[in-house]
């Protein structure tokens, strides 16, 4: 009789494991517990904390490889809650950065279209989905955001924001 529990218990065990990794590597919605937010310093700001959002500016993509709006403007120490929403068909992203890593990551992008990325300046959107993006401008100057899913950044998805000094 003990036997027999025993063979029963490593047999549910076993099922048990083989479905929790039945599902491949598909990622789940909300974590279990928040990230702590990163303070590294980047040319164009820093992760803001969305309790701290001074506004929130929506962005819409589309694909015409368009973002509207195609530019926004805030002062330096603003923190902005950007809400992104994919209308299209396809997936989108929005990624914050200047012009040169954003063109030089694109390059990287077309050479390995696959690359899973998780950095708070990035949004990576399905189709009729929306996301997050809560950053701090800690420096003034003119900055973009594109998608840099593989040819869309080249086919115009790009977008600036200007940052005043105050």
């Amino acid at each position: 009789m003990k036997r027999t529990a025993s063979l029963a218990a490593a047999v549910i065990l076993a099922l048990a494991a083989a479905n929790a990794l039945a599902h491949g590597e598909e990622k789940h919605g909300k974590p279990m517990m928040a990230k702590p937010l990163s303070m590294e310093e980047h040319s164009f700001g820093r992760q803001g904390d969305p309790a701290r959002a001074s506004r929130t500016v929506q962005v819409d993509m589309s694909d015409a490889m368009r973002f509207s709006p195609a530019e926004v403007r805030v002062k330096r120490g603003e923190t902005i809650r950007f809400v992104v929403k994919n209308g299209g068909k396809v997936m989108h992203e929005m990624v914050i950065g200047n012009l040169a890593e954003l063109k030089a990551h694109g390059e990287m992008m077309k050479k390995f279209p696959n690359m899973e990325h998780d950095e708070p300046y990035m949004a990576h959107v399905a189709p009729g989905k929306v996301q997050e993006i809560t950053w701090t401008f800690t420096k003034a100057g003119e900055f973009h955001f594109g998608c840099l899913v593989p040819g869309h950044f080249d086919a115009g998805m790009i977008g600036r924001i200007v940052v005043a000094a105050n």
